[in-house]
């Protein structure tokens, strides 16, 4: 290792490191709240005032992550800041920032971009950067290395460069952020040993790759793998549906085979910020070499109609009842992606809402855990959630299950709407219930 690092090295063993956390949101602010648990000094940084606000006030803005955890963290020494000329405070900086898509459904890393941007004029030399943000094979020695060299900064000589991806689940009583192996890749040798240090400290199990290039399509072929096999499923539901036959049952029935079958469910559209975003970082790059990834743009493709294919399946469910989609009163159940969260990004849901609203339906929605539907850039629905009591589910024509939260009371639902359209399989196949 280069001299100019051995004193990084020696903090980050000391434990005596300060981490800066760039993006305090459903994956920077778990591991601020992390690294706060193990004794280690966390900055974090967000361009969201009322984030920052928030979290210095002692309050929450994620469900899962109780206010007692933030004022344990703030007795801990967290700070939280708008103010990135303190980036020359820390001595490992972690970037967690979202990876959307474009218009285009190409790769848009701007947020990386101008969060690096942001550091560079106080990035000094001895510092460890590290890159969480799901992104395309070669994003952290194509698009982070230059910058740094631009500024005199050489990864493995006078600062340290690696990518560590996320592996949040939000909602998942099982796995928190310190259980869930980290995969890690650095640019140089001494900059995966400095990594691995800083990381070891609050995760128990690091898994150390060859490259960041490697790191970053790891995390890519996990989502991959789980987008395709959704896509799959789902384009088994629409065929059983024609068939007649429960989709559920064949799974839970397929599911008893002890080897070669893993249990995926259908939905009504892929949802949260990795699966419905993530494969299409690696077909925008895989491009570039000539090849075309049939495999992930048909499931791409299957997993963006499920939404349309609720719609349908909800026209025609009134119709049998008598009524038409145009002006009917409509309640979605459950905005978040998955049950039991808070998170809406990217959720089905919300596109469902949009398509019902679109033909003439009048929308509202039900979610225990979003009692005001969140600002999004695509989307507008001034609208809170409506409580479920009898009354209020007499006001609908038709309720749509799209997220199956634990907490609704699914036989004051079975027993008192006049028609549901179930997208989870969660309810009971009989009478007012429209499998969908």
């Amino acid at each position: 290792m280069n001299e100019a690092l051995f004193p990084l090295q020696e903090r980050i063993n000391s434990g005596a490191a300060v981490v800066g956390i760039y993006g305090l949101g459903y994956v920077g602010l778990p591991l601020a709240l992390r690294f706060c648990e193990v004794g280690i000094k966390v900055i974090g940084f967000d361009i969201d005032d009322d984030k920052v606000d928030t979290l210095n006030a002692g309050q929450s803005y994620i469900e899962r992550l109780t206010p007692q955890r933030i004022k344990h963290a703030l007795a801990q020494g967290l700070e939280a800041t708008t103010d990135f000329a303190r980036s020359g405070e820390v001595d490992a900086l972690i970037i967690c920032v979202p990876t959307p898509l474009n218009a285009h459904r190409e790769p848009d890393l701007s947020f990386v971009i101008n969060t690096v941007e942001a550091i560079l004029p106080h990035f000094r030399a001895g510092q460890l950067l590290s890159l969480e943000s799901t992104t395309w094979p070669g994003t952290t020695d194509e698009e982070l290395a230059p910058r740094l060299a631009t500024k005199g900064f050489i990864p493995g000589e006078n600062c340290a460069l690696v990518f560590s991806p996320e592996r949040e689940d939000p909602g998942n009583p099982d796995y928190g952020t310190h259980d869930i192996p980290k995969v890690i890749g650095g640019m140089t040798p001494s900059c995966l040993e400095l990594g691995r240090a800083l990381y070891q400290h609050a995760i128990r199990s690091l898994v150390p790759v060859s490259s960041t290039r490697t790191a970053e399509m790891t995390k890519l072929l996990e989502n991959i793998h789980r987008a395709v096999n959704i896509g799959l499923v789902n384009e088994m539901k629409i065929v059983a549906d024609k068939m007649g036959i429960d989709i559920h049952e064949v799974i839970r029935a397929a599911a008893t085979k002890p080897f070669g079958f893993t249990a995926y469910h259908p939905g009504p559209g892929l949802g949260g910020h990795c699966i419905p975003i993530d494969p299409f970082y690696l077909t925008w790059k895989a491009k570039e070499y000539g090849i075309n990834t049939r495999f992930i743009e048909l499931a791409g493709e299957i997993n963006h109609y499920m939404p349309h294919w609720v719609v349908q399946k909800t026209a025609d469910a009134l119709n049998e009842h008598g009524k038409a989609i145009k002006g009917s009163r409509i309640l979605v159940l459950g905005l978040a992606y998955k049950k039991n969260i808070d998170d809406s990004r990217e959720s089905p849901a919300v596109e469902i809402m949009e398509l019902l609203q679109s033909k003439g339906a009048v929308v509202d929605y039900s979610d225990p855990h979003i009692p005001t539907f969140p600002k999004k850039r695509d989307y507008h629905f001034d609208l809170k959630s409506i409580e479920l009591s009898v009354e209020h589910i007499a006001r609908y024509d038709c309720l749509v299950l799209a997220t199956d939260h634990d907490g609704f009371d699914y036989e004051l639902l079975q027993s008192q709407a006049k028609l549901i359209v179930d997208t989870r399989g969660r309810l009971q196949r009989r009478g007012n219930v429209v499998p969908a």
